[in-house]
């Protein structure tokens, strides 16, 4: 299985790829902030604000609703009858009732809830020709909007959701890389890369190596690229370090794979693959860890998209989420000894082994 080596680093080509849309991806990140999709990052360059200090948005209560919208940069405008609604329910202002056209001159006439509630109830009660045009089974346009449908009539199943992205909460390695704890600084230039303030070699593995992997389910920079970074320089100058730091690897890495994001389980195969043929005898540890794993695997095995007689871009990026999984179930059956096929098999039952038999 030959991959193209690129002269960029692999987080290098992230940012690269954010570059090219960026405003999508900015306002993409930001919504899937408000959403609780993504972790919130700090209120300022120096960390959160004290907990006595009254914020911005919570000043809104105390605003017009015009104001407050405006204040949280929202695009909806407020209606005079939702302001009234809104204010009405604080006790600032009681709703006025509404007004008719006058009968004559100088007379007006107001509408109480009761007379509005026949209106109404007047409005929605089905006709005689309605319910005749009914019991012979046509509906008309106007019984098929305002009446509920019938009663053999099923509802559709609901969507099991397995695709479905998952919040994506904070990751140890943000944590630690705020309050400054990581040997890892970034070098700006044409490329950026990372620079450590002491030598690979002599990290405890046992503590950086996990924190890094946690890192991977991150998507803003610069906790993204310094995770990515580091993880590919960790396995690279790690050496006999990895083998024994393998069963701590396996929390960080199902975590990633849960949130079932395609950004993060792309990243994530790739890691996984380097993983493997980072150190020997990697791949058969990991065998007794597939059920924490393929789970994940199985579901987005066959998640390749059909691109017709168009051209899919993602091919050349390894961008595809179900060609990554079948290579790196092959590495896992080439480099996981005698008992990984089988458990592949046991995981993902659609699994045709790579090895000549």
């Amino acid at each position: 299985m030959a991959q193209s080596k690129s002269p960029l680093s692999p987080a290098v080509l992230l940012q690269q790829s954010d570059l090219l849309n960026r405003s999508e991806r900015f306002l993409k990140l930001r919504s899937d902030k408000l959403a609780g999709k993504l972790p919130m990052g700090q209120e300022s360059p120096f960390g959160n604000f004290p907990d006595d200090f009254v914020r911005p948005h919570l000043k809104s209560k105390a605003l017009s609703p015009r104001d407050a919208m405006q204040l949280v940069g929202s695009t909806v405008v407020a209606t005079p009858r939702s302001a009234r609604k809104d204010l009405s329910a604080r006790g600032g202002v009681q709703t006025q009732p509404i007004k008719l056209s006058p009968r004559s001159p100088g007379e007006e006439r107001t509408m109480d809830n009761t007379a509005a509630d026949k209106l109404k109830k007047v409005m929605t009660t089905e006709s005689e020709a309605q319910k005749r045009m009914r019991s012979l089974g046509v509906d008309s346009p106007r019984t098929a909007r305002t009446f509920s449908p019938r009663k053999d009539e099923q509802p559709a199943p609901p969507v099991a959701g397995a695709t479905r992205r998952r919040p994506i909460t904070m990751s140890e390695f943000r944590r630690f890389y705020d309050r400054g704890d990581l040997p890892v600084n970034i070098m700006h230039g044409t490329k950026n890369s990372i620079q450590w303030k002491v030598d690979i070699e002599k990290l405890d593995f046992h503590h950086y190596l996990p924190i890094f992997f946690d890192g991977l389910r991150e998507k803003e920079d610069p906790y993204r690229f310094l995770a990515v970074e580091g993880v590919y320089n960790m396995l690279e100058s790690g050496g006999s370090k990895i083998l024994p730091v393998v069963p701590q690897l396996i929390i960080p890495i199902k975590t990633a794979l849960n949130t079932r994001d395609p950004e993060v389980l792309v990243v994530t195969m790739k890691i996984l693959q380097q993983l493997v043929l980072s150190a020997e005898l990697v791949g058969e540890a990991l065998v007794p860890y597939y059920r924490q794993i393929l789970p994940v695997f199985n579901i987005f095995k066959s998640h390749t998209p059909s691109m017709g007689d168009f051209m899919d871009y993602g091919q050349r990026k390894r961008h595809n989420i179900g060609e990554l999984i079948n290579e790196t179930l092959e590495l896992f059956e080439m480099h996981g000894g005698e008992d990984a096929f089988i458990n592949i098999k046991y995981m993902i039952p659609t699994y045709e082994s790579c090895m000549a038999t």
